[in-house]
């Protein structure tokens, strides 16, 4: 439901009363065309690519050589189409667009994943994603071998420093928390300094926020978490992470690191669309 609502926002914006361009062309005329990844990539969207050609033309045909979360190479044909030449003209923006920035979102996950592997660290993505796509955004994510964090501020709880200080304290606020639970997936606080971890802790705390720790520190909060064996929390990472840090940060022992660049700093995947028989 959520890729069809996005494919028709999207269509509404570009397509609008009509493509002008399109109608140029016989509505009965039919095209096969190729889309081909320009750069490797990892590839993603391919539900919304779907639903914005049948959208245009429900009759169309698609068949992807690389599905979502392979790897894609330079000047390789990863779908061919057959429908309508008038809908594919009017679809193609629409729905290259939605493959060019799902699969830069992939392949940027992919990346930090990669760099974390032969450690217990999961990449996690964040809420700092585009307007309207978050769902969109977090496919991505696991389709690069993320992991989601929350999807809004309805579905779990995360307390940070604000919302420590407008509590009255880590303790206060984590009592209060305790309240709301049942309705939350998980309930975290974010803690900067080695004796706001040990507050947490006592606290009841069982997932932790280390905001903005240099890695010495993180070591030892990561010590500091496995002394209370069983009852450990699980430890989290944020906090200006790039693809140069990561790998240092995962070998701390940490179990999570967010990355907000995951959704926000990325470079399109630079795909395009070729039209072939026509008939």
């Amino acid at each position: 439901m959520q890729v069809e609502l996005d494919v028709h926002r999207a269509l509404s914006e570009d397509v609008g009363s009509g493509d002008l361009t399109a109608s140029l062309i016989d509505p009965q005329r039919k095209a096969r065309a190729r889309v081909l990844s320009r750069d490797s990539a990892v590839l993603c969207g391919a539900p919304w690519v779907e639903a914005t050609v049948k959208a245009l033309d429900p009759m169309a045909s698609l068949v992807w050589s690389v599905g979502d979360g392979g790897l894609c190479h330079a000047n390789q044909v990863v779908l061919e189409i057959h429908g309508q030449a008038q809908a594919l003209l009017s679809a193609e923006r629409t729905a290259l667009n939605f493959l060019q920035m799902l699969s830069a979102v992939a392949t940027h996950t992919a990346q930090y994943v990669s760099a974390v592997s032969g450690t217990q660290a999961q990449i996690v993505d964040t809420r700092k994603t585009l307007p309207g796509l978050r769902q969109a955004q977090k496919y991505a994510v696991r389709a690069g071998g993320g992991v989601n964090h929350r999807m809004g501020l309805f579905d779990a709880i995360l307390i940070k420093e604000n919302h420590i200080a407008a509590a009255g304290g880590i303790a206060q606020v984590l009592a209060r928390a305790s309240d709301v639970a049942a309705r939350a997936s998980f309930v975290q606080i974010e803690v900067e300094t080695l004796e706001q971890l040990r507050t947490a802790l006592d606290a009841g705390a069982s997932m932790i926020l280390l905001d903005n720790m240099d890695l010495v520190t993180l070591a030892q909060a990561v010590q500091l978490n496995a002394a209370r064996g069983p009852t450990k929390a699980v430890l989290e990472v944020s906090g200006g992470v790039t693809l140069d840090s990561v790998a240092a940060l995962a070998r701390t022992g940490v179990d999570r690191i967010s990355v907000g660049a995951l959704t926000k700093d990325i470079k399109a995947v630079d795909f395009s669309m070729r039209f072939g028989d026509m008939a």
